[in-house]
């Protein structure tokens, strides 16, 4: 599995609660410039609308040998689950707070995937309390690191 792009603050941001793998409608140019990892998923987001699930704001850099037939760089995609999936996902987002924010970008077996977290965004002090929890791991392990050597 080749990664090609990962969402940098998603962990940050959001409190991720379920995740699901998506299939991508791509043209041909935006193919060849995933393979290249020319893409960045930092502002994008999906949408349901009408029974179906669209990646919006995703930026696919243009393929440049593709010239004239080249592709939009931000237009919507439609993205591939299952019937299950998205009745799911519709009654999840109907609640107050929840989003579906793109984690990563990968190809599968030759196929371009997108994984999709059910979101819910943290609070600032939320965010805080994570930070403390890291500094608080880091430094018990540097203490047990430098106990462990003598």
């Amino acid at each position: 599995m080749k990664v090609v792009a990962k969402h940098p603050t998603v962990r940050r941001d959001y409190l991720i609660e379920e995740v699901f793998e998506a299939g991508i409608v791509l043209k041909g140019s935006e193919v060849k410039s995933l393979r290249a990892s020319n893409v960045s998923i930092k502002e994008s987001f999906a949408m349901l609308r009408d029974g179906e699930v669209f990646l919006m704001n995703s930026y696919i850099a243009p393929y440049l040998q593709a010239n004239v037939h080249n592709h939009d760089t931000t237009r919507e995609r439609k993205l591939l689950l299952n019937r299950r999936e998205i009745n799911k996902l519709i009654g999840k987002t109907h609640q107050k707070g929840y989003t579906l924010i793109p984690t990563r970008l990968y190809f599968k077996n030759g196929m371009a995937k997108l994984e999709l977290g059910l979101a819910k965004g943290k609070k600032t002090q939320d965010k805080r309390d994570d930070i403390k929890r890291k500094e608080a791991k880091r430094e018990m392990d540097k203490a047990i690191k430098r106990n462990s050597r003598y």
